[in-house]
C-alpha cells in the first residue's frame, strides 16, 4: 500500500472536499432548473382548477361543444337536442338527446377531449364539462417552459415564459371553459416544438454529410435528401391533430412546411452546396411533403372514427342516395361531401354577433368576448353591495398583451437588421396563428381565437427581456462601446468587469424589467375576478372597462 506524504494527503483530502462541494452545487443548480417550471405549472393548475365548476351553467359556446361531446360519447356522432335542453342540462338532466344527427361546424377531436372529462366526472357535473380543457391549459404552461428552454437555453427565461402564460387572462379563461381553442393551441404548440427539434436534428445530419464530402464533391452535388426526420413526422402529426380540432390548424401545417423548406435551403447554402435552392425544391421538398402531409391526413381521418363506425352521423348515407363515383367507397364519398359542406359553412359564417371582433383590431385588444354575466341587487345571491356582478370575459392581461405586441413589432425590425433563427421561428408562430385571419375580415370571428398565437407572443416578449437583461447570446446586434467583449471560453483570466456606465445601464434594465413584470402581475390580480367569475361589486366591475369595446 502506497503511503502519501502529509502535503499529498492534505491536497488529496482538499480535492475530494472540493469535488463534493462542486457536486453539491451542481445538484442544487439542477434542482433550481426544474423548480421554476414546476412552480409556474403548479400555479397554472391552481388558477385553472380551483372552483372550476363555477359558473354552474353552460356559458357561451359550451352549449354546443359540451352537448356535442356527450352525444359523441354515447352515439359516436353529434346529435340534436330538444328545445330548452340547456336549462335541463344545467340542472343535471342530461340524457335527453335524440338520435337524429346534428350538423356541426368543426371536426370532432376537441369534443372528444371534452368527452374524456364527461366520462370521468359525469355530464351532470360542471367540473366534468371543463376538466379536460383545464388540464390542457396546465400542460400548455409546462410545454411552453420546455420550448422556451430549448430556444433560449436559460431556465430563468423558460420559467418566465411559463409564468406569463400561467397568469394570463385569456389562457385562464380558455382553460376554464369547455371550448375547442385551448386544445388547438396545445397541438399547434406541440407541432412548433417538434419543428424546433427537427431544425436542430436536421442541421446535425447535414453537417455530418458535409464532413464526409470533399469541397469538389459539395460544389457539384445537390446535397442529400434527409429522410430520417422523426421530429418532422411528429410535427405533421401534431398539426394534423390540430386541424382535427379546428380547421385553422391547417394554417400551421402550411406555414411551417414553408418554414422548414426555407431553413433547409439556407442550411444547404451555408454548407457550400452549389445547387442549394434547386436541390431543396427537387429533392428535399417532396421528401418533406411525404413525411408530414400523409401523417397529418391520417391523423385527421382517425378522429372521425365514430362517424365512420356508425350509420347515424350527418351525411353518413349521402353517397347511397346520390349519383357518385363507383370505384370509391361510399363512406369516403359521403365524408368528402360533408367536409366540403363544412368548409362552405365556415367560409360564409357572417351572422352578426355582439362580440364579434375584426382581426385588424386583435393586436390592439379592442373587443374581447364576454362569456358570462350575472348581476345581483343587494341581498341577492350573497351580494353585500348595492349591486354585484359575476362576469367572465376572455380578455388577455392587457399589459402583458400590449408589451408582447410591442415586442413582436421590435423583433420584426430586429430580424431584418440582425437575423436570429430564434426570432424567425417565433415570428413564424405568430404569423401562422394571426395572418391567415386577415383574409376573413368580413367573417364573424372573435378575439379569443388569439389564444392560438399567445404562446409565441409571450416568447417574443421573453426574448426581448433576455436581450435587455443580457441573458441571451446573440450572433449580432448593437453593443455599447464601453461594454467589454466577453473573454474566450478557454481564457485563464476572469472576464473584465463592466464599466461604470455599462453597470448603470444594466441596473436600469433590471429595474425596468422588474417594474414591467410587476405591472403584469398586479394586472392579473386585478382582473382575476373577471376571469374566474368571482362576485364583485358593480363599481369594481366597471373599473375593468378600460376601453369602450370592453363593455
Amino acid at each position: 500500500m502506497t503511503r502519501l506524504s502529509y502535503p499529498d494527503a492534505v491536497a488529496s483530502g482538499t480535492g475530494r472536499a472540493a469535488a463534493r462541494l462542486t457536486d453539491w452545487f451542481s445538484a442544487r443548480r439542477r434542482l433550481w432548473v426544474w423548480a421554476g417550471p414546476i412552480g409556474v405549472t403548479l400555479l397554472a393548475a391552481v388558477l385553472r382548477l380551483v372552483n372550476l365548476g363555477s359558473p354552474r351553467e353552460l356559458v357561451f359556446d359550451e352549449t354546443y361543444y359540451v352537448k356535442d361531446a356527450y352525444t359523441l360519447l354515447n352515439l359516436g356522432y353529434e346529435s340534436q337536442w330538444p328545445e330548452g335542453a340547456d336549462a335541463l342540462f344545467n340542472a343535471g338532466t342530461v340524457d335527453i338527446f335524440t338520435s337524429e344527427a346534428a350538423y356541426i361546424a368543426h371536426p370532432p377531436l376537441g369534443k372528444w377531449i371534452i368527452a374524456l372529462g364527461l366520462q370521468a366526472f359525469g355530464a351532470d357535473d360542471p367540473v366534468g364539462w371543463r376538466i379536460s380543457t383545464a388540464i390542457v391549459g396546465v400542460l400548455a404552461v409546462a410545454l411552453l417552459c420546455a420550448v422556451a428552454f430549448a430556444l433560449f437555453k436559460s431556465s430563468a427565461l423558460a420559467t418566465l415564459a411559463g409564468g406569463l402564460l400561467a397568469i394570463d387572462g385569456l389562457a385562464i379563461v380558455m382553460s376554464r371553459t369547455a371550448l375547442l381553442d385551448n386544445s388547438l393551441m396545445l397541438f399547434t404548440l406541440l407541432g412548433f416544438g417538434a419543428v424546433l427539434l427537427d431544425r436542430q436534428q436536421s442541421a446535425t445530419r447535414l453537417a455530418r454529410w458535409i464532413a464526409a464530402r470533399t469541397d469538389t464533391a459539395r460544389s457539384t452535388d445537390w446535397g442529400p435528401t434527409l429522410w430520417w426526420r422523426p421530429w418532422l413526422v411528429t410535427a405533421g402529426l401534431m398539426f394534423g391533430l390540430a386541424s382535427a380540432v379546428k380547421w385553422s390548424g391547417i394554417y400551421f401545417l402550411a406555414v411551417f412546411a414553408v418554414y422548414t423548406l426555407v431553413v433547409d435551403a439556407l442550411a444547404r447554402r451555408r454548407a457550400g452546396i452549389a445547387f442549394w435552392a434547386s436541390s431543396t425544391v427537387v429533392r428535399q421538398a417532396p421528401a418533406s411533403f411525404l413525411l408530414t402531409v400523409p401523417v397529418a391526413a391520417l391523423a385527421y381521418l382517425a378522429t372521425w372514427t365514430g362517424w365512420f363506425a356508425t350509420t347515424g352521423g350527418y351525411y353518413r348515407d349521402w353517397a347511397s342516395q346520390n349519383e357518385t363515383v363507383s370505384w370509391l367507397p361510399q363512406a369516403l364519398q359521403s365524408f368528402w361531401h360533408y367536409q366540403v359542406s363544412i368548409y362552405s359553412t365556415n367560409l360564409g359564417q357572417d351572422t352578426p354577433h355582439a362580440y364579434e371582433a375584426n382581426p385588424l383590431g386583435w393586436l390592439l385588444l379592442l373587443r374581447p368576448t364576454a362569456f358570462y354575466y350575472r348581476g345581483s341587487a343587494a341581498g341577492e345571491n350573497g351580494c353585500d353591495h348595492d349591486t354585484c356582478a359575476e362576469f367572465v370575459t376572455s380578455i388577455a392581461n392587457p399589459i402583458l398583451w400590449w408589451l408582447g405586441v410591442a415586442a413582436i413589432v421590435y423583433l420584426v425590425y430586429r430580424q431584418i437588421r440582425w437575423p436570429d433563427w430564434r426570432v424567425g421561428l417565433t415570428l413564424t408562430g405568430v404569423a401562422a396563428g394571426y395572418l391567415p385571419w386577415l383574409l376573413y375580415t368580413e367573417r364573424t370571428v372573435f378575439q379569443f381565437y388569439t389564444i392560438v398565437f399567445l404562446p409565441y407572443l409571450i416568447l417574443a416578449l421573453v426574448y426581448v427581456v433576455g436581450l435587455v437583461l443580457g441573458r441571451l447570446a446573440v450572433a449580432a446586434g448593437p453593443a455599447p462601446a464601453d461594454t467589454p467583449a466577453p473573454a474566450p471560453a478557454d481564457a485563464a483570466a476572469p472576464a473584465p468587469r463592466l464599466t461604470a456606465a455599462a453597470d448603470a445601464r444594466h441596473t436600469q434594465a433590471v429595474v425596468a424589467v422588474t417594474v414591467a413584470l410587476g405591472l403584469v402581475v398586479a394586472t392579473s390580480v386585478f382582473f382575476l375576478s373577471a376571469w374566474e367569475g368571482i362576485q364583485v361589486s358593480g363599481v369594481y366591475q366597471q373599473l375593468h372597462y378600460w376601453l369602450p369595446g370592453w363593455r
